[in-house]
């Protein structure tokens, strides 16, 4: 990250994920984590990505708590799907950068065929969810609105969302993988969940836009995840850290590895960059 040949102030870009990286799964932000982040976010070259996978409007109030709501700075959301600027004033100041659908029909009809009680939600950008039954309480941010399947399938989408409360983390997993979904990209989340997007479609993708359109250099990029759906994400940057408490195949698509969020492992990630930094 500091070639000698190359000042230590050149642009950085640092992504980081949410859910299991930044805050744990209760939704807690530790303090330490907190100050950590702001620590970096103060020097002026360096740039602090959110990328998610939650929705604009679950992705919001975390830039606030962080303090990073701030004029125009990008954030990606939807597994990247989504790109939006942030602007000072709550969870409904967003500004739309980039957005990717594709048709969700084929792939509901298929997933259906095959677990035909999972519940299905579709994004509806700012709002919520239009979803086939409601979720388990907590699980999906904004409005839940129920509709046919029908409808479920009618415009392109960002993304769809699948869940199986029923099942454990690994059935899900090994009946996803037999399913052989073609022309989305998916990732399977922590628990029976499952979240399709346009085929191409993640992290890494939207995350290569932002960095050109900062202009950073691509050997000045740094990633912090934890699950599945940050693997594209791991290998895009130039230093990849997973969390202490990823699933193997996570870290093994990282460079380095940082204590579980219980831990604050971001923070001593945080740390680490700060020190090669100085």
């Amino acid at each position: 990250m500091t070639a000698s040949a190359e000042p230590a102030a050149a642009p950085l870009l640092v992504a980081l994920d949410v859910d299991g990286t930044i805050v744990n799964h209760d939704g807690h932000l530790s303090p330490r984590v907190r100050e950590a982040v702001a620590a970096l976010d103060d020097l002026p070259h360096v740039t602090v990505v959110i990328a998610t996978g939650r929705s604009v409007i679950a992705t919001l109030p975390v830039l606030e708590q962080l303090g990073l709501a701030t004029h125009r700075r990008p954030v990606v959301c939807s597994n990247g799907a989504v790109t939006v600027a942030a602007t000072p004033g709550g969870a409904s100041s967003f500004e739309l950068l980039d957005v990717v659908t594709f048709d969700p029909a084929p792939a509901i009809a298929l997933v259906r065929t095959h677990l035909p009680t999972a519940l299905v939600a579709v994004e509806e950008i700012g709002v919520g969810f239009k979803v086939s039954t409601p979720f388990p309480e907590g699980e999906l941010w904004g409005e839940e609105i129920v509709v046919p399947v029908e409808e479920l399938t009618a415009r392109p989408a960002t993304r769809v969302t699948f869940r199986e409360p029923d099942l454990s983390s690994e059935d899900f997993t090994a009946l996803v993988e037999r399913i052989g979904l073609h022309g989305v990209a998916y990732a399977v989340g922590w628990s029976a969940w499952l979240d399709l997007a346009p085929e191409g479609v993640s992290k890494a993708s939207a995350l290569e836009l932002v960095r050109r359109q900062l202009d950073i250099e691509p050997h000045r990029t740094i990633a912090v995840g934890d699950q599945r759906n940050d693997i594209e994400m791991l290998h895009w940057a130039a230093v990849g850290y997973a969390m202490g408490q990823a699933p193997e195949e996570v870290l093994r698509a990282a460079d380095r590895t940082t204590g579980s969020v219980d831990e604050d492992g971001l923070a001593d990630a945080l740390d680490e960059v700060l020190d090669e930094l100085a």
